[in-house]
C-alpha cells in the first residue's frame, strides 16, 4: 500500500458563476510563479477549464470524476497526476453538493473532497450582498460536517467598505477569509454556445489573461496560508492509477466476467428492438516481422488543433500502453493523415465553429474516408462524430457516417448510462459503459442500422454509429473507467 501526501486544496462555489476558474487557474499560476510544482485538476467531464490549468502550470489538466470512472478511480487518478508536485489545486464543478442528477452526491465536488481527504476553500461572489454573506457560508459549513471547508475567498467585492462589512458579518461564523478580489476586467474570459472558449482558440491573449488571473490571486490573498492550509490535507492509501497496469489488471479476465480485451459485460440481455446484427468484419492479418525482429507497433492518429481539444490524458496514456504509438494530427491544416496510420481516433470539439476550414481541406477529408474504407478502426466521439458526417451545416465533411448534422440552439447536457448495443472496434455488444453528452448540434439519423449504444437515461433509446470498423457517437467516456477499450482498439489496429 502507497501513501500519497501531496498537499491539496478543492476550490469549490455555492453556484456556478461564482469564480471557480478565476480562482483556481489564478492560485495555479500563483503557486507556480513561487516555483511550486503544481498538480492542476478540475472534478467532473469538462474539458475547457484543464486547458486553462494547464497553461497556468505547466503540467497536464487532468479530470475527476466519479460517475464516469467510479468513485475507487479517484483517489488512484489524482495520485497519478499529481506524482512528484509541491501542491495540487482541485478545481470544483457547480456548485459544491451538486452531482449527477438524481443520484445523491455521485460526481460532485463533495465527494471528491471527501475521497481525497481535502480541505475546501469556498469562491463566494460577494457582489449585492453584505451580511447575508454569513447565513450563506455558515450554511454551505454545516451542511455535511465530513466535508472541511477551511477558508473563504470572496470574489467580486466592490470596494473597501464592502469588504469591511463582508469581513466582519463572516466573524461571526468562524470561517477564515483567505483573500477578497475585486472585479478585473482582464481577467474574464469569453464565452460562447458551450462554455469558456478553449485555449488553444486564444493563444497569446489566453496567456495574459491566465497571468493576469495569476496576478490578482497573488494580490488579493493569502497563499502562504492558502498552502498550510493544503498541506493539512489528509493522507491517502492507495497506488497511483498506471495504464500499464491498469491494462494488466483485466487483461483475459474471462472468469470475471470479463470478455478477451477486460471489458465488464453486464449479467443480463438487453433488448433495444434492433434486427439481429452482422458480424463485425474481422481485421486482416498484418505481416509478421522476420524472426528475431520486433514487430513495428501500430501507429493511432489522435485528431488536435482548435478544433479538436477535447480528449482526457489517460486515453493517450493507454493506446501507449496498448502498444501503440501516438500522433497527433490537425483535421485544419494537414492534408494527409500520418504515413502508416493504423487507427484514427477523433474526439471532441468545436468543428461547428470551423466548419467552413474543415470542409475545405478535401484531402484531409478524403484521407479519413480511405481509412474508413480499408477497414482501419475509427473511433469518435461528439465533434468527431460531426467530422465524420456527410455534412456539418450544409458543408461537406468526411462521408463515413451517412448522416446530416447541424447547429440547433438546443442544449444536450448531461450524464448517462449506456450499453454497447453492437459489437465494435472499442466493445462487444453488452457492455456497459458510462459517458456523458454535450453539444448543440443534431445529427440526423440519430442511429444508425447498427447503433453504438443504448441509453439508459434519461430515456430508453439508441444513438450512433458502428458501420464495420467505425465507431462515432455523441457519447463522450474516459478510457480509464475501461481499459480494455484500449487494449480492444489498439490489437484491431494490429490486425487491420
Amino acid at each position: 500500500m502507497v501513501t500519497s501526501s501531496v498537499p491539496r486544496l478543492v476550490i469549490a462555489a455555492p453556484a456556478s458563476g461564482s469564480g471557480k476558474t478565476t480562482v483556481a487557474t489564478g492560485l495555479m499560476a500563483a503557486f507556480a510563479a513561487r516555483g511550486l510544482a503544481v498538480s492542476p485538476h478540475k472534478v467532473g467531464p469538462d474539458y475547457i477549464d484543464p486547458g486553462y490549468h494547464a497553461l497556468a502550470t505547466g503540467r497536464v489538466g487532468r479530470n475527476l470524476d466519479a460517475y464516469l470512472c467510479g468513485p475507487e478511480l479517484i483517489g488512484p487518478l489524482f495520485a497519478h497526476g499529481a506524482r512528484g508536485c509541491d501542491v495540487a489545486v482541485v478545481e470544483g464543478v457547480m456548485g459544491l453538493f451538486d452531482g449527477a442528477a438524481g443520484e445523491g452526491e455521485l460526481a460532485s465536488t463533495a465527494q471528491v473532497a471527501k475521497v481525497l481527504r481535502a480541505p475546501v476553500v469556498l469562491v463566494v461572489d460577494a457582489s449585492s450582498q453584505s451580511r447575508s454573506v454569513a447565513a450563506l457560508v455558515h450554511g454551505f459549513v454545516s451542511w455535511d460536517p465530513e466535508v472541511r471547508i477551511g477558508g473563504v475567498i470572496l470574489n467580486k467585492v466592490a470596494s473597501d467598505r464592502h469588504e469591511v462589512l463582508l469581513r466582519e458579518a463572516l466573524d461571526s461564523v468562524g470561517v477564515p477569509v483567505l483573500g477578497v478580489l475585486r472585479r478585473a476586467v482582464q481577467v474574464e474570459t469569453p464565452a460562447r454556445h458551450l462554455g469558456l472558449v478553449p485555449v488553444a482558440e486564444r493563444g497569446s491573449v489566453a496567456v495574459e489573461a491566465v497571468a493576469a488571473m495569476g496576478s490578482q490571486v497573488a494580490a488579493g490573498c493569502d497563499l502562504g496560508a492558502l498552502l498550510a492550509l493544503a498541506r493539512g490535507a489528509g493522507a491517502l492509501a492507495g497506488v497511483a492509477w498506471d495504464a500499464g497496469a491498469a491494462l494488466a489488471s483485466v487483461a483475459g479476465d474471462v472468469a470475471g466476467g470479463l470478455d478477451d480485451a477486460g471489458l465488464r459485460l453486464p449479467g443480463a440481455e438487453e433488448t433495444w428492438g434492433l434486427r439481429p446484427q452482422t458480424p463485425l468484419r474481422p481485421g486482416r492479418p498484418r505481416p509478421q516481422a522476420p524472426d528475431g525482429l520486433k514487430s513495428t507497433k501500430p501507429l493511432v492518429a489522435v485528431a488536435g488543433g482548435v478544433a479538436f481539444t477535447f480528449s482526457y490524458a489517460e486515453q493517450a496514456e493507454l493506446l501507449v500502453a496498448a502498444g501503440a504509438d501516438v500522433v497527433v494530427f490537425d483535421p485544419l491544416r494537414d492534408e494527409a493523415l500520418p504515413e502508416g496510420v493504423s487507427g484514427v481516433v477523433i474526439g471532441g470539439g468545436f468543428p461547428e465553429v470551423y466548419a467552413s476550414e474543415l470542409s475545405a481541406n478535401e484531402a484531409l477529408r478524403g484521407a479519413v474516408g480511405s481509412v474508413a474504407a480499408r477497414g482501419a478502426p475509427i473511433a469518435a466521439e461528439c465533434a468527431g462524430l460531426l467530422y465524420l458526417c456527410r455534412e456539418l451545416d450544409g458543408l461537406p465533411m468526411c462521408g463515413v457516417v451517412d448522416a446530416k448534422a447541424r447547429m440547433t440552439e438546443r442544449l444536450t447536457l448531461g450524464y448517462r448510462d449506456a450499453v454497447a448495443v453492437s459489437d465494435s472496434v472499442l466493445a462487444p455488444a453488452g457492455t456497459r459503459m458510462r459517458g456523458h453528452e454535450f453539444h448543440r448540434t443534431v445529427v440526423e439519423p440519430g442511429a444508425g442500422a447498427t447503433p453504438a449504444w443504448g441509453m439508459r437515461n434519461p430515456e430508453r433509446r439508441v444513438e450512433g454509429f458502428v458501420e464495420d470498423s467505425v465507431h462515432a457517437s455523441y457519447l463522450h467516456t474516459h478510457w480509464a473507467a475501461e481499459p480494455g477499450v484500449a487494449r480492444r482498439f489498439v490489437e484491431r489496429c494490429r490486425t487491420s
